[in-house]
């Protein structure tokens, strides 16, 4: 039996603020019971749903050095859907209202985060063969195993896996006082290390001294050797590109099934989508005010509002587009200037466009089954799971080809009759603008071959089955 521990500050249902938690709620328990025993050690956050710390049990507690100190590291533990969960309590570190605070005050509790993961596997009797690390908060953890922890036979030879979810976030901050917090020699600082433009960077740590590397896409996988895509760290990726895979996430196909899903207006499936699916349209439509016209393309947006997310180049045609026969229905909330700029629009184009500024998981359910399309214009993503949704609802998504949406969205063709959404190379408003033009002709004036694609989205498999394979035949490689 292979022992595979996961280390991240987020996962799904305990906690969850992006995809991160997601990949950690539903890779473990989906790779195969009968030859890996995986667990998952989160942080203990004292804001987390009263009806999942009453699910804890207190395992025990001790005492460790950290940051000058002697501090207190509590374990509680459950087992939820199959897989051991472990979390670590200290009040001083995870007392907030929120995961993140920002730096240094996040540097400080996820350095605490690492050490207290390592050193709690003897206490609760788990030795893994490799431990799975998840973006900067965890990346400590390769240079701690390097570092204190090699004194103890215990941890020799204890493989890293570093997942990169998002490159943008690293953890920097001035040397000395990640000296001081996270008590690594000089010799952990020089440029071949942590040191990053004479700051510390923990991402760049664990990227240095993991054992394999994966990030959410084999195009993002390519894309962060480039200075555009790789956020400084570019040279790194090259120099690390033997190591380094790209693995699709998934998404939960229990969850986001148009079939069986709680949330949408009516149920649906692939064999009699044509006649159900309009359906949650018109219901939707109502709902947000929308004019109810089931014959009306509804474009749908569900999304943080960020420039990352492509909202300039929607900011920049979407008077024009408004001028189209389609409909828009938003959702998400994020830079103040495109929350207006979408509450703007629904003023100025009432009945048209649906400005929903808030998150409301139900609300999204909807807009997926009761769209057309689904809008992700973004100028980077390392995978995204909305167009994975989309396709899942069949719902046509309509995509730059960046990252995991080039991945995972197949450009429809109409002379090869291929292709499940559509998609433009450039980050550029007006070959967005055409591209969504393009969806437009096809929605309207070849409506056999718009659900001829819905067919082929919906056969699309995204579920965590064949990412789970992936990452299975990566632990089998560094376990040898």
């Amino acid at each position: 039996m292979k022992k595979i521990l996961f280390v991240a500050s987020e996962g799904m249902p305990f906690i969850k603020t992006g995809g991160l938690a997601d990949v950690v709620g539903s890779l473990p328990k989906t790779l195969d019971k009968e030859y890996f025993d995986c667990r998952v050690i989160l942080p203990y956050y004292s804001f987390m749903d009263q009806k999942w710390k009453d699910m804890l049990e207190y395992r025990t507690n001790f005492y460790m050095d950290f940051n000058w100190n002697r501090c207190y590291v509590g374990i509680f533990e459950c087992v939820y859907e199959g897989i051991h969960y472990y979390f670590i309590d200290n009040q001083d570190y995870f007392t907030d209202l929120k995961p993140y605070n920002g730096m240094p005050y996040d540097l400080g509790r996820f350095a605490f985060f690492d050490k207290a993961a390592l050193s709690i596997l003897p206490t609760i009797d788990f030795r893994p063969d490799v431990i799975h690390c998840h973006d900067w908060q965890t990346g400590l953890i390769p240079v701690y195993l390097n570092s204190y922890f090699q004194e103890n036979e215990f941890y020799r030879g204890i493989k890293t896996v570093m997942t990169i979810h998002n490159l943008k976030f690293q953890g920097v901050w001035d040397i000395q006082t990640v000296k001081d917090i996270v008590g690594l020699p000089d010799y952990y600082f020089t440029p071949d290390k942590l040191e990053y433009h004479r700051d510390a960077n923990l991402l760049k740590g664990g990227l240095v001294y993991a054992d394999a590397i994966t990030t959410v896409s084999e195009t993002y996988a390519e894309e962060i050797k480039m200075p555009y895509y790789g956020e400084g760290l570019d040279g790194l990726m090259r120099a690390r590109e033997h190591d380094l895979r790209g693995i699709v996430n998934g998404i939960d196909y229990d969850e986001f099934n148009p079939a069986t899903d709680k949330y949408i207006y009516k149920n649906y499936t692939a064999e009699n989508f044509r006649k159900e699916k309009i359906k949650n349209k018109t219901a939707l439509q109502a709902d947000l005010g929308l004019n109810m016209d089931p014959k009306t393309m509804l474009i749908g947006i569900v999304s943080r509002l960020t420039d990352q997310k492509g909202f300039d180049l929607i900011a920049y045609v979407m008077d024009e587009l408004c001028q189209d026969s389609v409909q828009f229905a938003v959702l998400g909330t994020g830079d103040e200037r495109y929350e207006n700029m979408f509450r703007h629009f629904a003023w100025k184009y009432g009945g048209k466009v649906s400005a929903q500024i808030y998150y409301n998981e139900a609300l999204s359910h909807k807009i997926y089954a009761g769209s057309d399309a689904f809008l992700m214009p973004s100028q980077f993503e390392p995978c995204g799971l909305s167009q994975l949704m989309s396709l899942r609802y069949g719902t046509l998504p309509i995509v730059r080809e960046t990252g995991g949406l080039k991945d995972t969205v197949e450009p429809y063709n109409e002379f090869e009759g291929t292709g499940t959404g559509f998609s433009f190379a450039n980050y550029n408003a007006h070959e967005m603008m055409a591209t969504v033009r393009y969806a437009e002709k096809i929605y309207y004036d070849k409506k056999r071959d718009w659900n001829k694609i819905v067919d082929r989205a919906m056969a699309a498999d995204f579920s965590w089955e064949a990412s789970a394979l992936k990452y299975q035949e990566l632990y089998d490689w560094l376990i040898g």
